[in-house]
């Protein structure tokens, strides 16, 4: 963002390298009704970073079931992997300040998403199915309500992901999970149990999959050591690679040997046991732009799907 007093390109600006769009409310191009661009945005859009994943309790008042249009959405309160495709689209001027269902105000010019199901506040992946382009957004806010829309992305979001000047295509929305241990807490405040029932949310929650971060350490990684009963490992602050996320410890621990075995020149790997579920994480790394770098130098030969995470 611009510092206050800096003037904002115009849309369209060659050095703002932004596609030249109709504009908001002249009825033409893949907008909703009178939505469209922004008359100024601030400069290097393009260099936004992802929004990044990390811990948060839900909106105490965005999560509850709803009808629009007569159809009733239910959101989602659980720790479930979740994975969609169908049309993306964005929104703009039309919205930009006003509230989102979370209770923020609408910022066009950040890494945001409005859903209909997923949980407020979470994070996706959203990749572009038309260029392979991918982008990490917020989930802040609820929509898109066509039955052919399975996304609305912020403006930025939407250039990063090439969809602006096209309005709208076709995505994959892939849910992205941090440590899950605050929400598990926050869901059972939010869930009310039958009288006579235990719950058994946090035993029965499946395993979000492959879905993390990764790492890489120059030497060999020994077995890690099974976490003491009841006591979660403590970490340091900071930002780390999540590689994934098993509810097989063997397995997380066979992921760990391979990524070992490439020889690579991360920080080491450890295995985090959280309730069911065993993730591996790397780091600290003294910045998001670090753990970035980190990411990127990782050997495409893992095939895992590596997140950044505040812990």
């Amino acid at each position: 963002m611009p510092a206050p007093g800096t003037p904002a390109a115009k849309h369209g600006d060659i050095g703002q390298d932004l596609p030249r769009m109709p504009r908001a409310g002249s009825g033409r191009g893949g907008y909703y009704q009178d939505d469209g661009p922004g008359d100024n945005p601030p400069p290097n859009l393009r260099d936004v970073p992802d929004a990044v994943v990390k811990d948060e309790p839900y909106a105490r008042y965005a999560n509850r079931p709803y009808v629009v249009f007569g159809k009733t959405y239910t959101p989602m309160l659980n720790e479930q992997a979740f994975k969609q495709r169908g049309v993306g689209s964005w929104y703009g001027k039309k919205f930009h300040g006003q509230r989102t269902s979370s209770g923020e105000l609408y910022d066009m010019y950040k890494m945001t998403a409005a859903h209909p199901t997923l949980p407020i506040p979470s994070y996706a992946r959203i990749t572009s199915l038309d260029n392979g382009k991918q982008v990490v957004v917020r989930i802040n806010d609820r929509g898109p309500f066509h039955s052919s829309r399975v996304v609305d992305v912020s403006y930025t979001a939407a250039l990063k992901l090439g969809l602006l000047g096209k309005g709208s295509h076709m995505v994959e929305v892939e849910r992205l999970l941090p440590n899950a241990q605050e929400r598990i807490a926050t869901i059972r405040r939010m869930t009310p149990e039958p009288e006579g029932e235990v719950s058994t949310m946090a035993a029965d929650m499946p395993p979000p999959g492959e879905s993390s971060a990764i790492t890489v350490t120059a030497t060999a990684l020994a077995p890690a050591p099974a976490p003491a009963a009841g006591a979660a490992p403590a970490a340091a602050p900071g930002f780390y690679l999540q590689l994934g996320a098993f509810a097989r410890a063997d397995k997380a621990a066979d992921v760990r040997a391979q990524i070992a075995a490439t020889g690579g020149a991360l920080s080491a790997v450890e295995v985090v046991q959280g309730g069911a579920l065993h993730r591996l994480f790397s780091g600290p790394f003294p910045s998001r732009a670090d753990a970035m770098q980190a990411l990127r130098d990782l050997p495409a030969t893992l095939r895992l799907k590596p997140i950044v995470v505040q812990r």
